[in-house]
């Protein structure tokens, strides 16, 4: 599926000058014939002397720290996705330090990363990792496929590009568990504040301009997307013109979505972060380097191994290692390194370094159901990310916080099974139930000392009741807002799942049951025996050694975890400039 409909001449004239940018900092193409080409293709002399300035001296910078690397560095950052981007950014803002960004995957240049309309295409290639869960025994022993991003970006690279900031209970919750009230709600909300290129409606007290993220409210949205609003009000869901600013303190809302889409191109945490400061003399930024371990002395962390170019190689850390691997690699090379349950690596093959049980404890994702569908009655085609309207609600009255996020899919989206099950029509939209406050949790381990294969990932998912029973109402909830007069002039007929009760529908829910790819909390922060890192991030028990990604997060935010991720590496560096 494409994205908005735009001015195709536009769109095509603007991926050939991405791709010249991409050749002239590649050295196969050089500034006179760049000039030549993007001045051809409508852009003005200054604008294209400008990105050809920047592209060449990223280039000539990168390619001299490639061919020059160090020995050590004052700051070796594992991982480029949405926190690790944030991280070496803002260390490498010091020009006294030298920073090392390492990660294992390409560039983020690829036209279905840059476009908004195919996101979907890049899963299952290799600008994912490939992991599965084992089968889940509360799914009907299906096995989940869990993307996460590997390339410059990370998730950021192929998500759906929803900005969701996360509840203030959920900040407030980790400064407790933390121990740290700099990990509250006010004191995230002015980090958000001071990062933001708000471009919706004006909300000092909310959200900020004039900071590196663009965020914007989806544009021109598909106009389902309103209606979805308009009938979530209808059943007693309050609308919100922005579901990032107040609505985000109390039960929820509906609201379109917020997005990280500029003039039609995808803007991830590379593009916010890490393409601005890749010219700094510095900065040393490695695609294709897999980490193996982590080196230590004792308790003290001292450098990283990795494979760059089909070479074994060593770097040392003169202050710190952060990985900022994400939640299943994170852990991964903690356990690599014989940091972890004892036991556990013993069985896996690997000698014991430090025993901390917590680590790849503590599982978390949010559930997707693909999900409620219908037919159009005249079919209009998908817009911007395809997923343009949310609202955020309670399963139960008596919680503290909004534990349902479903998300209108302006196509037809359903699971492998329900997708068998139900006959699909070709023009068709969605309204996907989610679980954004699961009560189940799981746990990762590793199958060998092998850092090649891949963990065994046990998901747990819809273990708790409470899960089914909340997924349940959302259930209902979206049949009760599809099925609504607002959206009567959009839907032929409903096509999944229909008036369900009692166990066909807890059935149906098993079978619809996909993440939202929202791996977190296999390194909680906190200060109990499970927690893996302090306040700080440190890796408790070891020196030199930090956590900064969806790992640490105590408990998942309230919704997608791309903005909380990049708070995470704000954070990250605000402690490591503090130190």
């Amino acid at each position: 599926m494409k994205s908005a409909p735009q001015d195709a001449d536009a769109l095509a004239r603007g991926d050939r000058v991405n791709q010249l940018e991409q050749e002239l900092m590649r050295g196969r193409l050089d500034r006179r014939a760049f000039m030549k080409f993007a001045t051809a293709l409508g852009l003005s002399a200054g604008s294209a002397a400008a990105i050809a300035q920047q592209a060449g001296a990223v280039a000539a910078n990168q390619a001299a720290r490639a061919q020059d690397l160090l020995a050590q560095y004052d700051y070796v950052i594992v991982g480029a996705g949405s926190s690790g981007c944030v991280v070496a950014s803002r260390l490498s803002e010091n020009p006294d330090v030298k920073v090392l960004l390492l990660e294992a995957g390409g560039d983020d240049q690829a036209p279905s990363i840059l476009d908004p309309g195919v996101w979907y295409t890049n899963l299952g290639t290799e600008r994912e990792w490939g992991d599965q869960t084992a089968p889940q025994r509360h799914l009907n022993g299906r096995t989940l496929k869990l993307a996460m991003g590997k390339a410059l970006g990370g998730g950021s690279s192929i998500n759906v590009m929803a900005y969701a900031r996360g509840h203030k209970n959920d900040y407030d919750h980790w400064a407790a568990e933390a121990g740290d009230p700099a990990w509250n709600y006010d004191h995230v909300l002015a980090i958000y504040k001071r990062i933001e290129n708000w471009q919706g409606a004006p909300d000092p007290a909310y959200r900020g301009t004039g900071g590196n993220v663009w965020v914007q409210p989806a544009r021109d949205p598909n106009p389902i997307a309103p209606a979805m609003v308009r009938a979530a009000a209808g059943v007693g869901i309050p609308t919100y013109a922005d579901h990032n600013g107040a609505m985000m303190e109390g039960a929820g809302g509906c609201a379109i979505a917020n997005t990280t889409i500029k003039d039609g191109r995808r803007m991830n945490m590379a593009a916010h972060y890490l393409h601005p400061a890749m010219h700094r003399p510095n900065l040393t930024v490695l695609t294709g380097a897999e980490v193996q371990k982590v080196t230590l002395k004792g308790k003290r962390a001292t450098g990283i191994e990795f494979v760059w170019q089909g070479k074994p190689r060593k770097v040392a850390a003169a202050k710190e290692i952060v990985l900022s691997a994400g939640a299943l690699n994170s852990p991964k090379l903690l356990m690599l390194s014989g940091i972890g349950d004892a036991a556990q690596l013993k069985r896996a093959g690997v000698t014991p370094q430090h025993h901390l049980p917590g680590v790849g404890r503590n599982f978390m994702d949010h559930i997707l159901l693909g999900g409620c569908i219908w037919e159009y009655n005249t079919p209009e085609a998908p817009r911007n990310n395809l997923a343009e309207c949310t609202f955020f609600w309670k399963s139960d009255s008596r919680l503290d916080t909004p534990d349902l996020q479903p998300f209108q899919i302006e196509i037809p989206y359903a699971s492998d099974v329900n997708a068998k099950q139900y006959a699909l029509p070709q023009h068709a939209w969605s309204i996907a139930p989610g679980l954004v406050r699961p009560a189940s949790r799981g746990h990762v381990e590793l199958q060998s000392a092998d850092p090649r294969a891949r963990l065994k990932i046990h998901a747990n998912f819809l273990s708790d009741p409470a899960d089914m029973k909340a997924l349940v109402r959302a259930v209902e909830l979206c049949r009760e807002i599809g099925n609504a007069p607002e959206m009567r002039q959009y839907a032929k007929r409903e096509v999944m799942p229909g008036p369900l009760k009692g166990k066909e529908m807890e059935n149906f829910v098993r079978n619809a049951a996909v993440t939202y790819w929202h791996e977190t909390g296999t390194c909680k922060m906190g200060r109990g025996t499970m927690a893996v890192v302090d306040s700080k991030l440190r890796v408790r028990g070891i020196e030199g050694l930090r956590v900064a990604d969806g790992s640490i997060m105590p408990r998942v935010t309230t919704g997608n975890t791309m903005a909380p991720c990049m708070i995470i590496g704000e954070r990250m560096a605000e402690i490591l400039k503090q130190a």
